[in-house]
Order: structure tokens, then C-alpha cells, then sequence
């Protein structure tokens, strides 16, 4: 049985599309759709609510190698809908005889349908929101800014050859900073799949706890080698660099991949390094816009090693692989690195004297083939000496290379893996995630 109004509308236009076919022609449907609250923070205060509901329908219509797509946004209305979408039925074979055959075409012709409903109800936004506003204001109160997200989302996929793929779930994320002054703040994320009220006042209670560090005087650091820890979120944000093209297939054959010293065997990286694309434990859905289902988990790195790649049906035909439930862009969705042996509670202990780093942002490659990016410190990075914090310091820019960050610069890794859901909202919320640890590296080099 359908497990809401939007899946039932979305079988029926898949039947609808299905009738509109003439002989020779496929046709594949893929929709996102989601059913979102957002909530607006400043100074701890609620300053806009809203309430996002949408659905995007590509239509793609095929004819032995030749096909073409088009976008649409559907109203929820059936009759309209299924209006809409034989519109764009004509619109399509109109264009397909003008177009000349795609020789990497790859879908799923006899793919398995798949269900999957989340139990229970969406997180509730107003709790989350209530709960966000008392932890704002207990102590005399602090300048909260963030959003909060909340609700269902859906993925569903359809096919001419009798394909049908649902997911359905929910999910909340806060994104968030607590502010002293200026651009000094201390930034966190939180969210999951459960309303998890003691996680969020967990979180809270860090933030708030390295609040009065940031009023101290800020540390100007000379440009060096300085251990360092990196922080869940700090890594997250390398990875998401190290994800532009370091686990494409494509990108590997072209040889353009930041880890090609990787990959040719000139540079190594740590051991106890382990990387998996970890679609099973991620907030992605488990099968693709070409209907192919996505396994549980796809070995990237293990053991230091790249023993693995993310492969798109277009690079499956064109190099000879099987694909794997990758996209077109052959990035990650779901990255997942394997924990250490370093527990929290002894991070500043084993750092000593060096940075604590909890955010990085801009990063980009200063040179991609020798796998080195740049980047800047950003919120709160601190000082630490003997173990214990000092002082923030002023916003720093590193230039290093991976193989030096995650191989022999690598102290530790840390012994719990976050959950950091991606917190894109352009278009549509984001489906994306890391389970991620920390890291500490010896000698992360800073130029300014």
C-alpha cells in the first residue's frame, strides 16, 4: 500500500506515463520531494518559520540509445500533474529524433523494485524549536544564530519496464553558532533521523563551554608546522574537498584525481586508514535516477590503500566496469571513515601544545595532482599548551597535502565517528552525510 498521498501520486503518474509510450519507447521518472519545516535563529530568538512542501519530476523518455530529459515541478493536483507530464512526453519525442545516439546510455532495464517507509512520525519542529529557544536563554541567556530543519523527505523512481523504487524518511538537522562578538563564535551541527533531545542539549553544553575562551585575547601564530587536532567537522570539510573527483572512477582513468600519487603508488597514507561510501548507514536513498540499487557499502580505502572507486553507469560503459550505485558525478553521499583508538575525553591530553581546529572553510586545491589544499581556520580555533586551552587565535590559512594530513603526519584518530548530515538547503534539503572522527596530525603547516 502507498505510504502517503505523494507516493500514491507518484504511482500514478508512473502508470499514467507508462500508457502515454509508443512502441519502441522507455521512459524512466525520478522525483525528491520533500515535506520541510525550517525555523530562522537570531540572538536566540525565533525570527522567521516557514514550511516548505515540493516534488521535482525529471521525465526522461528513451528510444534505443537516444534520450532526453526535462524537469518538472509538480503541483499535487493529479489531473494537472498527469497533464503536465504527457506534455512533456511530446515535448521529449519531438526532441529525440534530432539527437544522435549516446553510446555510454546505462539504466536499469530489469531492475528490482524496492520500499522503504520509516517508521514513526517526523521529528517534531516546534519541540526542537522550543528546546533550541530554552537552551538559549537559560544562564542569563547567549546570541544564538542558526536553522533548524525538520520533516520527511522522498525518493522515488519508475520505469516503462515496470520499476518502482520508494524511500521514504525523516530527519531533523540544527545548524548552528553561539556568538561572542564580532566573527568570534563557537560552531556545532547536530541532527539524525530521531529526535534525540539530550544530544542537542549535549551539544549545547560544549558550545557554551568554550564561549568564555573567545573573550580572552587572541593568539597570533607565525607561519609553521604545528600539531594539530582536527576536529569531526574540520575533517568533514576536507573530505568534502577530497570528494571532487578522489573517488571517480572517471577521474582515476583520466588521471586527474587528487590522489593520483595514491593511485600510482608514489605516496601512501596511513594504515590505520580505512574509507567506505556507506550507503547503509547513511540518509541517502538506496537506489539511483538510472534504478539501480545502491549497495550497502562500497570499500574506498582500506588499510591505507585505494582499493575501490565510485562508478557511474556512463563510466561503467565506457571503461568496462560494473557500476556501483554511483551518480553522475561520481561523489560520495554517504562517506563513512573508520574510528580509532583516541577517546574524546583525552584529545587535549595527546595534543599537548598545538591547535585545536574546529572548523575550516574556503578550501580548495593549490595543486590537485600532488593532492595539497588550502583552506583558512575559521570560529573557534584555539591555542592549547600542556593540555590545556589558552587562548583563540586569529584566523590562520594551511596549505598541505593529504598524504601528509591523513599519512605520515597522522598521530591518532579519534575514538567516536559523528554523524554530520549534510546542511545544503539549495533546492531541496540535502540527502548527503559523514560518519566522521577526529584526527591528529604532527606538523600541519600554516603560511599565514
Amino acid at each position: 500500500m502507498p505510504a502517503s498521498p505523494a507516493h500514491a501520486r507518484f504511482l500514478d503518474l508512473a502508470q499514467h506515463v507508462d500508457r502515454c509510450l509508443q512502441p519502441g519507447e522507455d521512459h524512466t521518472l525520478w522525483l525528491q520531494g520533500e515535506e520541510s519545516d525550517f525555523v530562522r535563529f537570531n540572538r536566540g530568538r525565533v525570527r522567521q518559520p516557514g514550511t516548505v512542501r515540493q516534488d521535482e519530476l525529471t521525465v526522461r523518455l528513451i528510444q534505443g540509445q537516444r534520450h532526453a530529459s526535462v524537469d518538472l515541478t509538480l503541483s499535487g493536483e493529479p489531473v494537472e500533474d498527469r497533464d503536465r507530464v504527457e506534455a512533456a512526453v511530446l515535448r521529449l519525442r519531438a526532441r529525440l529524433g534530432e539527437l544522435p545516439e549516446d553510446p555510454h546510455l546505462l539504466w536499469a532495464t530489469e531492475g528490482a523494485s524496492f520500499t522503504r517507509i520509516a517508521d514513526g512520525a517526523p521529528p517534531d519542529g516546534r519541540e526542537i524549536a522550543d528546546l533550541v529557544l530554552q537552551e538559549a536563554a537559560r544562564d542569563g541567556g547567549v546570541d544564538l544564530v542558526g536553522i533548524l530543519v525538520s520533516g520527511g523527505m522522498h525518493t522515488g523512481f519508475a520505469s516503462s519496464r515496470g520499476q518502482r523504487c520508494w524511500d521514504q524518511r525523516h530527519s531533523w538537522l540544527l545548524d548552528w553558532s553561539l556568538v561572542h562578538q564580532g566573527d568570534k563564535a563557537v560552531k556545532s551541527t547536530v541532527g539524525g533521523t530521531d529526535w534525540q533531545p539530550e544530544l542537542l542539549r549535549a551539544r549545547m553544553d560544549q558550545a557554551r563551554a568554550t564561549l568564555p575562551v573567545l573573550a580572552r585575547p587572541a593568539r597570533r601564530l607565525q607561519p609553521g608546522a604545528y600539531r594539530a587536532w582536527l576536529s569531526p567537522a574540520a575533517l568533514a570539510e576536507v573530505m568534502d574537498l577530497l570528494s571532487w573527483g578522489a573517488f571517480s572512477h572517471r577521474s582515476q582513468e583520466a588521471r586527474n584525481t587528487p590522489l593520483l600519487r595514491l593511485l600510482t603508488g608514489e605516496a601512501s597514507l596511513d594504515p590505520r586508514l580505512t574509507l567506505v561510501e556507506d550507503v547503509g548507514q547513511g540518509l541517502a536513498p538506496p537506489f539511483t535516477a538510472d534504478g539501480f540499487t545502491r549497495p550497502a557499502q562500497v570499500p574506498l580505502i582500506d588499510a591505507g590503500l585505494l582499493v575501490g572507486s565510485l562508478v557511474s553507469p556512463r563510466s561503467s560503459k565506457e571503461y568496462g566496469r560494473p557500476q556501483n550505485g554511483a551518480a553522475a558525478d561520481e561523489s560520495p553521499t554517504s562517506l563513512s571513515m573508520a574510528p580509532g583508538s583516541l577517546p574524546d575525553a583525552d584529545v587535549l591530553r595527546a595534543l599537548g601544545t598545538g591547535l585545536y581546529i574546529s572548523n575550516l572553510w574556503y578550501l580548495n586545491y593549490s595543486d590537485r595532482a600532488a593532492g595539497r589544499m588550502t583552506g583558512m581556520t575559521r570560529f573557534a580555533t584555539t591555542w592549547v599548551e600542556d593540555g590545556e586551552v589558552v587562548a583563540p587565535t586569529e584566523v590562520m590559512r594551511f596549505d598541505e597535502t593529504i598524504f601528509h594530513l591523513l599519512g605520515e603526519g597522522l598521530v591518532a584518530i579519534g575514538a567516536e565517528a559523528t554523524l554530520l548530515p549534510g546542511t545544503s538547503t539549495y533546492e531541496r534539503r540535502a540527502t548527503t552525510s559523514a560518519r566522521l572522527p577526529g584526527v591528529l596530525v604532527e606538523g600541519m603547516r600554516f603560511t599565514l
